[in-house]
């Protein structure tokens, strides 16, 4: 689609799937429960998903999203990008998931994209799971900034609200 050194930059502009607000998450998980639970913290976030995944992993990275993301949300699988053989497959989730489930192990690097959450974060344990999640990926105050524009929050209450999470779970966090 469009040359460059950015493979999910690439694939986000070609999947169709919304681009103004989107969280590159890298590879998930090798060990399926941990998958799980890192997709589950993901469930909620209003913005397309990102994701880097090893070829003999998508067909279980896809069932795994399916049951945690839900299977009717649009995807789309970017294999080979800016490369003479790129291919680029969009649908649901769950079409996504069948049809890798029965194919042969692709080849080449794979970005996988899943188009954002349709509810809104509104309930406490979705705001919740939708900071510590950020807050994985980047400083408590930045987390908090990015929460508060997803879900139209105070930054300083979503702020106070990770650090008491964190306290909770015995985390800390210099930012």
């Amino acid at each position: 689609p469009i040359p460059g050194p950015s493979a999910p930059l690439a694939a986000l502009t070609a999947s169709g799937l919304p681009s103004d607000a989107f969280l590159f998450a890298g590879f998930l998980p090798v060990k399926s429960g941990q998958r799980l639970t890192r997709l589950e913290a993901l469930k909620a976030v209003p913005a397309t998903l990102i994701f880097f995944e090893s070829p003999r992993r998508l067909a279980d990275s896809l069932a795994a999203m399916v049951e945690a993301l839900g299977g009717e949300r649009k995807a789309a699988i970017g294999r080979e990008l800016t490369k003479t053989f790129e291919e680029m497959r969009t649908g649901t989730l769950q079409a996504l998931a069948d049809h890798y489930a029965a194919a042969d192990t692709p080849k080449g690097e794979i970005v996988v994209c899943v188009g954002p959450a349709e509810a809104r974060v509104d309930e406490p344990e979705d705001i919740d799971r939708l900071l510590l999640s950020l807050a994985a990926e980047m400083p408590a105050s930045k987390a908090a900034a990015e929460a508060a524009k997803m879900t139209g929050g105070q930054k300083q209450a979503l702020y106070r609200r990770l650090l008491d999470l964190r306290e909770t779970s015995g985390e800390s966090d210099s930012g």
